[in-house]
């Protein structure tokens, strides 16, 4: 079955959301099934010259079902990867 999980990172403006896409296909590896962008914030939420981009994430492995741990683990590589790359952070 598929596992779903929602991030939400904050980067500088500047950088395309494609770039941001490609860090977070990478950070979530093998079992991304999907990446969708779904969300573009620039507000008072978050600092100016940077925006929130959310991303949908859908992961499937084909030979078992992901536990919940594994698909939490998936999310802090994507977090800690777009991190390195990108100096982006998790918007709260």
């Amino acid at each position: 079955p598929l596992a779903k999980e929602d991030i939400a990172l904050v980067v500088p403006s500047d950088i395309p959301a494609a770039r941001v896409e490609q860090i977070v296909r990478q950070g979530a590896g093998q079992l991304a099934e999907s990446v969708t962008l779904f969300d573009i914030y620039e507000g008072d939420q978050v600092p100016e010259g940077y925006r929130s981009l959310a991303f949908a994430l859908r992961l499937r492995a084909a030979d078992h079902t992901l536990t919940a741990k594994e698909s939490s683990q998936v999310r802090e590589q994507v977090v800690a990867k777009a991190a390195k790359v990108l100096g982006a952070s998790l918007r709260a």
